[in-house]
């Protein structure tokens, strides 16, 4: 990976946990805001492949986790789960496809979330999937949803031919 594109991803990644932790907070529907780092996770791993959404997984939820302070590792994880899993339909569906690209949203984030409920689950902590579920995991991933239509296009065009471009091998 080369550094102009490495500091890029980072700083995108400082920038949607910032805006994640600060905007949206005013901005929730019914006390819910997206996973904008989620988010960005998942778009660059459905566009770059398994290997490449999972290290950005990683790093953005260890970034998420530091932010926060709680249970450091879980954010990690679940994002890392959530990328390799986009990438997964990097070769196999049309990356193009707005529509496409919000039904992997979606997917991706009912994924990432639930991983990381499980992992809470793991660690002992008390929750509930049912109320997890319908009360946060479901509205986040919908509002990531819609949140999709209007993000893609400009990072898909930076991923096939503006800085976020992959070095031709």
């Amino acid at each position: 990976m080369n550094k102009l594109r490495a500091c890029l991803l980072f700083l995108i990644l400082g920038v949607a946990l910032v805006l994640q932790a600060t905007v949206f907070d005013f901005v929730s529907i019914l006390g819910v805001k997206p996973d904008l780092v989620l988010l960005v996770v998942i778009f660059y791993g459905f566009i770059h492949g398994q290997r490449e959404g999972a290290y950005l997984g990683f790093l953005g939820g260890l970034m998420t986790d530091f932010l926060t302070g709680h249970y450091i590792g879980l954010n990690a994880l679940s994002k890392m789960a959530a990328g390799y899993l986009a990438g997964m339909g990097q070769t196999k569906l049309y990356k193009e496809n707005i529509f496409i690209a919000t039904i992997v949203s979606l997917a991706g984030t009912v994924v990432g979330q639930t991983i990381y409920y499980l992992l809470l689950l793991v660690t002992g902590i008390k929750v509930s999937l049912y109320n997890g579920f319908f009360h946060v995991i479901l509205p986040v991933a919908l509002y990531n949803g819609l949140l999709t239509p209007l993000l893609y296009g400009r990072f898909y065009r930076s991923s096939t031919r503006g800085l976020l471009k992959m070095p031709e091998v």
